[in-house]
């Protein structure tokens, strides 16, 4: 009897507790009892979890396989493995890709499913109980796609090409370690191998390849250009299109014999007036890349000890001069 009448009690003070509740308050709390019997129903992670994201280089993206089979990437990881800032407009990453493949050079390349997808995240449980949101991992492939395809039509806006950089660079680091996977399967080597073996190899890949595009003109060689031009130097990420003709000058036409035309020869210029490719990116690593170095530090000490561009310009040509164009044929 004491049982039942304890019952009874809780049951009186739940309804006056919740009489005292305002409409709007009794709203929420349905709102929230909703929600989570919805939530119940989300798609859960069975594998993954945060303290064992995919390591691409430096990149760490989190990935998890549902319980109905899916791979999925989350959102904030896509961005890093693309590149990609968030930016200051929209509300969260699904925003912010959103944008991106609505813009005009890349929307032509994204079909309809990819966009629908793109728009519409992954909502799931993770191991521990929290909702996330991603993307099947197949979609981050099938978007770099889309982006290759833009810049290979000369469609993808300047300030898009480091994206298509990291989207060239993952898809031939996937397609390796893809081969080397189907091999292990095939072999029965999967269940020998170490658990991050085939993400090691991604990454050595990656991180290889990120050399290419290493940033080989310091901010002090620009510094000192614009100083000595007379110009104030605009810090910012690229410098403008315009000191591309005075690195030419004062670099690859002192560099070598012919080492201009041959850059030139390498990389074209697309429809849009950019070249796809940076000069020093062709630069072989055991003489080309040490040999520029060697340059930029001389043309360096060269700026910073002169008071103007005439006095400059004198000093370079004694110490610097310009090569003379190589002839085509012999005789």
């Amino acid at each position: 009897m004491a049982e039942f009448g304890s019952s009874e009690a809780g049951k009186r003070g739940g309804k006056a507790r919740a009489l005292k509740l305002t409409a709007d308050q009794r709203s929420e709390i349905a709102r929230k009892a909703a929600q989570e019997r919805w939530a119940d129903k989300l798609p859960r992670a069975t594998h993954g979890s945060p303290d064992h994201p995919l390591c691409i280089g430096e990149i760490e993206i989190p990935c998890y396989v549902l319980d109905d089979g899916r791979r999925v990437f989350v959102q904030a990881g896509m961005l890093k493995g693309l590149d990609m800032s968030q930016g200051t407009a929209g509300r969260g990453q699904g925003d912010r890709l959103g944008r991106f493949i609505a813009t005009k050079g890349i929307k032509p390349y994204v079909n309809k499913d990819l966009s629908d997808v793109i728009t519409n995240p992954i909502k799931f449980r993770s191991r521990a109980g929290g909702i996330a949101y991603g993307y099947e991992a197949t979609v981050l492939a099938d978007l770099c796609d889309a982006v290759l395809a833009a810049r290979k039509s000369g469609k993808l806006h300047y300030q898009q090409e480091h994206i298509a950089t990291q989207c060239e660079i993952l898809v031939r680091g996937f397609a390796r370690v893809g081969i080397i996977a189907l091999v292990d399967e095939a072999t029965g080597f999967q269940y020998d191998r170490s658990r991050r073996a085939l993400e090691e190899i991604l990454e050595a890949f990656i991180k290889d390849e990120l050399g290419r595009w290493a940033k080989r003109f310091p901010d002090e060689f620009y510094v000192e250009l614009f100083r000595l031009k007379g110009l104030k130097w605009p810090s910012q990420k690229n410098p403008p299109q315009y000191v591309g003709h005075w690195t030419n000058n004062l670099v690859y036409k002192r560099l070598a014999p012919g080492v201009l035309d041959e850059l030139r020869a390498k990389t074209p210029v697309t429809r849009r007036g950019h070249r796809k490719n940076r000069f020093h990116q062709w630069l072989t690593n055991d003489v080309g890349h040490p040999k520029l170095q060697e340059h930029i530090s001389a043309l360096v000490a060269l700026m910073k000890s002169s008071d103007d561009w005439d006095d400059f310009e004198k000093r370079l040509n004694k110490a610097l001069p310009k090569f003379k164009a190589l002839p085509l044929f012999d005789g």
